[in-house]
């Protein structure tokens, strides 16, 4: 029986992979500073990352793999590799925001320089930005190639983009379902809702994980649901998922980042990504389950609770007075199916 350690565990990532591993007869443990808030198919290691020693507690006698599904810079990559001779494989979640257009303009510095423009669809081969502690992509990018250089066991580095799935702490989705669930009959989107931000599952990254634990698989992948979605079908997948209807209405063309109608995934040019790992389907086929799980998780709380990354962006995600001043913008129009 394989054996798994999965270190920020009990998140999004961390429960969906226990979930698919442990359906392939997977031991897998969860490290944490806290037990997971459910029972499941796993057992949890506790696991502070300030503590040096605790990750080698956790690994007790090794593990066919280890996923770091939290790891944010050269320093994690180091924990990893101070551990490696206990663990089969490596391996690392990483962000499709490390890359950069030819200008090197990457997503991170998009509202400062202008959203980049990136190849359709960006290979995983594509170029990153350089390592460093200046932002998220070069603290992902200090950390990724840390890993790689100094692995002497199969290493692998997954990069997901806008992830969607049960148990998120930053769910995208929210964005429509609460308009849904407050009763907005109209709801605006910036660029006429054709943008396309790609969209990972983590159904998709635990596709991915099992792929690249197989062998032959390259040691940076894409991963990605099979097909990048518009706003505007995002909308009415979130609308057929909850049995809600609401008419969404394309706003005009305008310079980055838009004034109306910013959806999470709202940008002037496409980032879609090509991948060379499995997909777990569409976004309309597994998306309905984060929408499930948002509506329940939420019902009867304050969804800053629930939500907490979501809520600490410094943008007020809700402003009815600006939707409804968006909407009638001269060129706003319905859109049709």
């Amino acid at each position: 029986m394989p054996s798994a350690l999965l270190l920020g565990g009990t998140g999004q990532i961390g429960l969906a992979v226990a979930a698919r591993l442990a359906r392939e007869g997977w031991e897998i443990r969860l490290a944490s500073r806290t037990a997971p808030e459910f029972d499941g198919p796993w057992q949890h290691a506790p696991w502070d990352r300030e503590d040096p020693a605790a990750l080698a507690r956790a690994l007790g006698e090794g593990a066919d793999l280890l996923l770091d599904c939290v790891a944010f810079d050269a320093a994690h990559a180091e924990a990893l590799l101070a551990v490696q001779e206990s663990a089969g494989h490596l391996m690392a979640i990483s962000s499709a925001s490390v890359y950069r257009d030819e200008g090197g303009r990457t997503i991170d510095e998009a509202k400062e320089t202008g959203f980049p423009h990136f190849p359709e669809p960006i290979p995983e081969d594509h170029t990153t930005v350089e390592p460093g502690p200046e932002t998220y992509s070069t603290s992902k990018v200090a950390m990724e190639r840390r890993l790689l250089e100094g692995a002497h066991v199969p290493a692998t580095l997954l990069r997901p983009c806008a992830i969607h799935g049960p148990h998120s702490k930053h769910a995208r989705e929210w964005w429509f379902v609460r308009r849904l669930l407050d009763g907005r009959t109209r709801i605006p989107l910036a660029y006429g809702g054709r943008s396309r931000f790609q969209t990972t599952s983590t159904a998709a990254i635990a596709e991915a994980v099992l792929h690249a634990f197989g062998g032959g698989a390259p040691a940076v992948l894409n991963v990605t649901d099979a097909y990048a979605p518009t706003v505007a079908e995002i909308g009415r997948t979130v609308m057929e998922a909850m049995g809600e209807h609401a008419d969404l209405v394309g706003l005009p063309d305008e310079i980055y980042p838009p004034k109306g109608g910013a959806t999470p995934w709202s940008a002037e040019r496409p980032m879609v990504l090509a991948s060379s790992a499995p997909t777990a389907g569409t976004y309309a086929e597994t998306a309905p389950a984060a929408v499930a799980w948002l509506t329940r998780a939420t019902r009867g709380r304050d969804w800053r609770a629930v939500l907490p990354q979501l809520a600490a962006y410094p943008k007020e995600h809700f402003d009815y007075a600006a939707d409804d001043e968006a909407l009638e913008r001269e060129g706003a129009a319905p859109l049709n199916h």
